[in-house]
Parts: C-alpha cells; structure tokens; sequence
C-alpha cells in the first residue's frame, strides 16, 4: 500500500529505535476497512524489526489501533488510517514513544502538562487533508506521553461521519475532553494545554520552588517584533531571554505574504520557522509555549511571571505581544463559534462546499477569505461595516469579476441566529436607513481585524482607548526601562515589515538606556 520510496524513508528514520513498539489493532470481523487498514500497518511495521502489528477482533466500536510500548500502553490512539497530513503525525507518535522526538517541551511545560488534574479522554476529529489538524493531533499525543492520565485519539471524520453529524461537527481539528468541546481550529501545544488547564485545573504543589531566571532583557513575544528586539538585544552582546505563546505569533495564520520587502513571496508558517532559525543563530534563551499571568514593571527590576512557576527578572522589558482576531461581540457569538462562525478559510471552508457563506469584514483578510471561498461555496456575501471596502485594489478587481459574490457595505452584524447546534443566520442592520433585516447563511467567517493583546499590562502602562499600549517615538512606553513594539502598540499600520523595524527600534533604545544610565 506504500509506496516503495517511502518505505525505504522510513527505514532511515527508525533504524535507531530502541524499544518494541506494536500497533494493536481492534476491529469487528467484518469491518470494510480492516483490509486496508491491515495493508498499511503491515507496511509501516516492515520497516523496522522494533514495530510489530497485532490484531483482536471485538464486537462493537470503530476500527482503531494504540500505541504500546514494550507492551504498555502509551495513551495514544488511530482510529481510522492516518494517511494524508495525519502520516507525519503516525511518524512522530513513534519517535517520540521510543523518546526521539525533537518536539517534546521543555522541562516547564511538562510540569505544566502533568499538573492537569483528573483522568483526561482527548479525542481529536480531522480531516485527513486539513493541514493544521497534525498540530493538534501531535500536540495532545505529546500530552499523552507526558501525563499518563491522559489518553488521546485521532479520529478520521471521514470514517466517522455520523459521529460527527451526532456532534454537529463543522470544523476541524475538533477536539474533545471527557466528552465536552473544548478546542476548535488551528492550535498548537500551549494554546492547547492552556484551554485545557481551564477546563479541568490544575494541581498545584505550594511546597515546589519557583523558578526564576535572570536577563538583562526580556522580551514578551515571539511574533516579527519579538523576534527582531531579541536578535538586535543580542547583537549588543546583552543576555536576552524571549518569552512567547509561540514563534510567529498572529504570523501563523497568515496565508500569503507577498510585502516583505526582498522576499517576493512566503506565507506565515514558513516566516514563522525563518525567525525560529534566525533567532537559533545568536544565544538568545527562548521559551516558548508560555502564558503571562502577571507582571511588576514598576520597579527598576521588572518581573514576569508564567504559569507553571516561572519568574522573569530583568531591568528592561520589550513588550511585542502582537494582537488577535476581533470577535463581532454579539449575542450568542461564542455559542456557535466552531458551529457556524469561523476564523480560518482554509481550515473550515471545505465543510461549505455548495452552501451559502457570509464573510464579515472587507479589508485584505476579509477580500482574500471571500475570494478563496468563492472558488468552493453556492454563494459569498461580504458584508462590511463601512462605507467603502478597505481591501487592496487589485482585491477588489478580483472580486467584482466573481458572479458568486455579493457586497454589503454600510452593514453592521447586529446578531448571531441559530436552532440551537449551528448557526443559521445573521441579523444585519443597514446603518443609512437603520433597516434591520435577517439573512440566512450556513456558515460565517470573521475577518474584521485584530486587537491588541495587552490585558495583562492593565494598570501598569498608559494605553489608548482601543487598549493599545501608548510608545514614544524611541518605542518607550510610561515607565521607564519598559519598551513595547509591533501591532501591540498605538503605532499605525500593522504591518509585519513595520513590525520588525519597531522591534529593533525597542531594541537600539533599551540599550541606549542602559548606556546612559537611565535603566
């Protein structure tokens, strides 16, 4: 079933392996799939002497496999083939039981990871052509390792289609806990171990040390002006410790990029893995993975503490926090997020081929979504709070030649309508008459800008009404020894190419301070 290529791949990348690891595969006698199933596990096992394959016959439940260990169970599961995207998933979850995987968190999260309280039952539905389900997928068997009160399953939506009818399943990766949804779309581990960790808590030891750690700068953020304040912080020979959610930041999710001067064409995830290489090149200590959960900047020592027992001290702090997808903020929004309402084109279009969309914004993300959505859906109705759309020009003349696509514009989103399990339409206010009409869509994407992510500066920063932090021309902010670059900041055009020069600007002047003597 494999083709030879592969194979001859695979044998490279587990020629190494250490322990017996077996796929043990359940199944009903008669389950359609069980040949196929059996074609390619006896495939991938054939490329090592250390994979083994068994088989048990059971009278009800999916077809599936786990992973053991020796023969002990390691929580993670295959339910469906994991061909597609999902085979680099089935790769990885190899590797790293026999502990060769370069993708296990760092001695911190994995605190973090086996804190999570109670017994956890993680189910994850993809599609097996949806590009950001193995994130999520690899992240949550990681997980599994780590904590062996939980387990995870990989589930094929297209193997388990009443499943996911019964769960009103609208978009993937959908993962579960217990039973509950609580993740949606593109994620990575810390976005995933920090719903979780709301969701089922956490055992806190009081008795356990935290653990603190010394800069002499410390930058929050590992987005464009994250990356290029800690590069240019190192060139100038400073210890510069970078503490972020992830690399990229609001970058990867990001299509097309096709401004950044000297580079004629990228997309996010690429940019993404360029600044984590770029940032490898000098002694810069990166952790990655990290939730603020509060901060002193008042005193000449400024401190950052993350969740799971960290502290960060320095005398001067970058703040390069980024921004996030603005939400409508009206009724019932949240409820059918992931049910109706979504952020991500790419991830969640596929499920509206044929149907009628709305897309809620028209700047470049909400004109480049409706174009794209065009090209699969019945029909695409952009609708747009002001009087004109925002988008580049040659966006707009793309998208007058799509017969499929309609514009609002002077139209505010003043309500989400549902049955209860999905979204089934909009209430759309005409903001010249103030005429109020409903408008039935089977789904919605929301592309209608970011906001500035700076909740946990509150009280110690001055910042604008829009909850930006306020920077002089250097990049200070209120306090001194405190700087603040990219799209957190009142700076205007939120820009990756700006993002960096203000980066480095935050940088060139923490050191002209220190310098000085002002810090």
């Amino acid at each position: 079933m494999l083709d030879q290529s592969i194979l001859d791949q695979l044998k490279g990348i587990f020629a190494s392996l250490k322990s017996n690891i077996t796929f043990a595969v359940e199944h009903q006698k008669d389950d359609e799939k069980i040949e196929e199933l059996k074609a390619f596990l006896n495939d991938f096992s054939s490329t090592s002497d250390k994979l083994h394959t068994t088989y048990a016959e059971k009278t009800e439940g999916g077809l599936n496999f786990c992973l053991l260990k020796d023969n002990h169970p390691t929580g993670i599961a295959f339910r469906g083939i994991p061909n597609g995207h999902e085979f680099t998933s089935l790769i990885l979850a190899v590797l790293n039981t026999d502990g060769q995987g370069k993708n296990f968190p760092d001695a911190t999260i994995q605190r973090r990871i086996k804190a999570l309280k109670g017994n956890l039952e993680l189910k994850t539905y993809v599609s097996l052509t949806c590009t950001n389900c193995p994130d999520v997928v690899q992240a949550l068997n990681l997980m599994s390792l780590i904590n062996p009160n939980i387990r995870h399953t990989m589930i094929d939506g297209g193997s388990a289609q009443q499943e996911v009818s019964d769960l009103n399943i609208q978009g993937v990766p959908a993962a579960f806990c217990n039973g509950e949804s609580f993740h949606i779309g593109r994620g990575d581990l810390g976005m995933l171990l920090q719903e979780l960790e709301d969701l089922m808590g956490s055992e806190t030891d009081d008795n356990s040390e935290p653990i603190v750690r010394n800069f002499d700068v410390i930058v929050v953020g590992g987005g464009p002006a994250g990356a290029s304040a800690a590069i240019y912080t190192a060139r100038k020979g400073l210890r510069v410790g970078l503490v972020a959610e992830r690399i990229g930041g609001q970058v990867n999710d990001t299509t097309g990029i096709e401004n950044l001067i000297s580079v004629p064409q990228t997309n996010g995830t690429q940019l993404a893995t360029d600044l984590k290489k770029h940032l490898a090149t000098y002694p810069i200590e990166l952790f990655e993975h990290r939730k603020i959960a509060s901060v002193n900047l008042k005193t000449a020592e400024k401190t950052i503490a993350a969740k799971g027992g960290e502290i960060f001290k320095a005398p001067a702090v970058i703040i390069a926090t980024g921004a996030s997808w603005r939400r409508l903020n009206v009724g019932d929004e949240a409820k059918y997020i992931g049910h109706g309402i979504h952020f991500c084109q790419h991830c969640d279009g596929p499920f509206y081929k044929g149907k009628n969309v709305a897309v809620i914004g028209g700047g470049n993300s909400g004109m480049e979504a409706a174009i794209d959505l065009a090209g699969i859906c019945k029909k695409v109705t952009v609708i747009e709070f002001g009087e004109t759309l925002r988008a580049d020009t040659v966006l707009q003349e793309k998208a007058q030649t799509l017969t499929n696509l309609d514009i609002f514009t002077n139209s505010q989103t003043t309500n989400v309508i549902g049955d209860g399990t999905k979204l089934t339409a909009l209430s759309v206010k005409d903001r010249q008459t103030d005429v109020e009409k409903t408008m039935e869509f089977d789904g919605v994407f929301v592309q209608i800008g970011l906001a500035a992510n700076s909740e946990v500066f509150k009280g110690e920063l001055d910042m604008t009404e829009r909850h930006e932090i306020k920077v002089d021309e250097f990049c200070r902010t209120s306090l001194p020894g405190v700087y603040a670059a990219g799209d957190v900041t009142n700076v205007p055009y939120k820009q990756i190419v700006i993002a960096m020069g203000e980066g480095a600007k935050a940088a060139l002047s923490a050191f002209d301070d220190r310098l000085r003597g002002i810090i």
